[in-house]
């Protein structure tokens, strides 16, 4: 262990209340880029703007920058006057290339989002910019928020547009019709320029785009052929849509990255999504999870993963896949140099079938990259040959993909098949695509739950927490950081990526801090609770127990020390405890001594 956590400057003679003021201003600037003074970020204030006078405070700092490039306006909420303002202070930065607005419209009434993105677009258009990344994700705009966003895709503001995300929006069919058409004229348009679109991550998923809309995008994609990054998970999109993609897919050979996750390929449209894979010698990332494959699919995919050569993690998680497809894919990893991780975890190998599968990957020198875990079990004689189970599917499905156009309203809730058949759907999956709740997260954390509550995970465990007496506020927000921040790697650093399990946490931190400071005898409290749960001091309950993992939770900790952000007294007595706790042997207690 060595003394670099004593970097902390302990500041003597300020009152408690003092320090953790000190320490929320902290926490609420941390996101802020400062290193880049042509970057902007107000990136989960929380920031209720309606009018000019409320946007005050973007506006001015947008004002304060010479050459804006960069302005993040996530986790705030943009009225229609509002956004106004702020798209006349962007009308001078002709510099400006990131438009950072995820999940900026909640609580607002649809029908001013439309006239919010048509102001902000039309204030880049006045300043000349040119775009290389728009996010709007997690705006659940649907198609009437297309609509104001239009304009600004087929202008010359987007002609270098190289990352467009529009992941949870709602688009629906309609919505991706209108999509489509834009970034066709965005296109063609740019092409007269002799530079055409040449965008290179695309990023919708959760969006119901359906057979239809996958292939009014695949259409896109074959004119761009520069795509690198692409997106699409759970848009319920089966065998014709995925054909449709497969094909843009082969045309677009630097494709590295393709997350097709939750749309129901089956071995159908396994074959020619493999063919497409075998033509893209950059392939590093695929996911492939619970997309129904089996046996048939997952060996037609294997055949043509056998040349990809730079593959470096792989998903295909909950296929139903037999002990047959498994191996072949087993198999289909040999002489992968570069693999960081097969991921073949809720399948239907068999305990024998697992022990096979392992014994293969070993053989090839690579059996720590296979991740094998929940197994449901060996498939029954019926489940790992089904060829043709889902050829009605495929073609009732068909025959619903000529019917007339309905409404943008209706098209929010259509699905590509009637509700009778996709309960019949669901069952052939043998699981339930519920709404995960928050509950359920605390109940059994894990990552793919997490990322289930959706981008505004935070304010939704807070909300549950707040809910609760305030007698309880205590312990269950500690039980709340500590669910959350045992997901976080042990390997982050303040120089990571931003983490989303690390950025939940940091709100949470900040929500308990700003508790604290309402109270001035509420730090000592606090801080010997938290050192409770992160089990470096015993609870004088006997019937507390920790059910997550502490390494994880000691790791956020770590770098919101690393950072200063922990109340002077706090950091004192976290650091007397590590000191106290460094010779036991116990391996929770080395875990921690490793962490720091």
């Amino acid at each position: 262990m060595t003394g670099d956590y004593l970097v902390v400057n302990t500041r003597m003679g300020t009152s408690n209340n003092e320090d953790i003021n000190d320490v929320l201003q902290k926490l609420e600037g941390i996101s802020v880029e400062t290193q880049d003074s042509s970057k902007i970020s107000f990136a989960g204030h929380g920031l209720k703007l309606d009018n000019a006078e409320d946007a005050k405070v973007i506006i001015d700092a947008i004002e304060g920058v010479q050459d804006l490039t960069s302005l993040c306006l996530e986790g705030n909420t943009l009225g229609v006057n509002a956004a106004k303002a702020i798209a006349d202070a962007l009308a001078k930065h002709k510099h400006f290339k990131r438009a950072l607005w995820k999940d900026m419209f909640t609580g607002r009434m649809k029908t001013e989002i439309p006239d919010a993105l048509r102001y902000l677009g039309n204030g880049l258009q006045q300043a000349g910019a040119r775009l290389v990344e728009l996010d709007l994700s997690d705006n659940a705009f649907g198609p009437i928020g297309v609509e104001g966003l239009a304009d600004l895709l087929r202008s010359p503001c987007c002609f270098a547009l190289e990352e467009l995300k529009l992941n949870n929006n709602g688009l629906g069919i309609t919505g991706c019709k209108l999509l489509s058409k834009a970034l066709h004229d965005c296109y063609n348009r740019s092409k007269t320029e002799g530079r055409p679109l040449a965008l290179k991550v695309f990023i919708a998923g959760r969006n119901r785009l359906e057979n239809e809309g996958a292939t009014l995008l695949a259409a896109v994609f074959k004119k761009l052929t520069t795509l690198e990054r692409v997106e699409m998970p759970q848009n319920g999109i089966y065998y014709p849509g995925i054909t449709a993609l497969s094909e843009a897919f082969s045309k677009n050979r630097n494709l590295s990255h393709l997350n097709l996750n939750d749309n129901t390929i089956t071995h159908k449209g396994a074959e020619p999504l493999g063919k497409a894979l075998a033509s893209l010698p950059a392939l590093r990332i695929l996911n492939l999870g619970d997309c129904l494959l089996k046996s048939a699919g997952a060996t037609s995919i294997a055949k043509y993963l056998v040349n990809s050569a730079h593959l470096e993690d792989v998903n295909l998680t909950c296929n139903e896949i037999g002990l047959e497809g498994g191996l072949e894919l087993a198999k289909a990893m040999k002489g992968k140099n570069n693999l960081k991780q097969i991921n073949l975890s809720e399948n239907q190998f068999g305990e024998e079938g697992v022990e096979k599968i392992e014994e293969v990957m070993n053989g090839y020198g690579i059996g720590e990259m296979l991740m094998l875990e929940d197994d449901e079990g060996e498939a029954s004689d019926g489940d790992e040959d089904e060829e043709g189970d889902d050829d009605d599917d495929d073609s009732e499905e068909e025959e619903n993909d000529s019917d007339a156009e309905v409404d943008s309203s209706h098209n929010e809730s259509k699905t590509s098949l009637n509700d009778s058949k996709k309960s019949l759907n669901d069952s052939k999956h043998n699981r339930s695509h519920k709404q995960v709740s928050v509950l359920d997260f605390l109940a059994s954390p894990s990552i793919d739950l997490f990322n289930a509550l959706g981008s505004n995970c935070a304010q939704a465990i807070l909300d549950e927490i707040n809910s609760e007496p305030e007698d309880r506020y205590l312990e269950s927000m500690l039980l709340a950081i500590m669910k959350v921040s045992s997901l976080v790697s042990s390997t982050t650093t303040l120089q990571s990526p931003s983490s989303p399990v690390f950025e939940c946490t940091k709100t949470l931190y900040r929500a308990l801090f700003a508790w604290v400071s309402s109270g001035s005898d509420k730090l000592s409290t606090v801080t010997n609770a938290l050192l409770v749960h992160l089990g470096l001091i015993k609870s004088e309950d006997k019937s507390f127990k920790i059910s997550y993992n502490v390494l994880g939770c000691l790791t956020a900790v770590r770098l919101l020390s690393e950072a200063k952000l922990l109340p002077p007294q706090t950091e004192e007595q976290l650091w007397a405890c590590i000191k106290l706790n460094d010779n036991k042997k116990a391996k929770g207690d080395i875990a921690l001594v490793e962490c720091y």
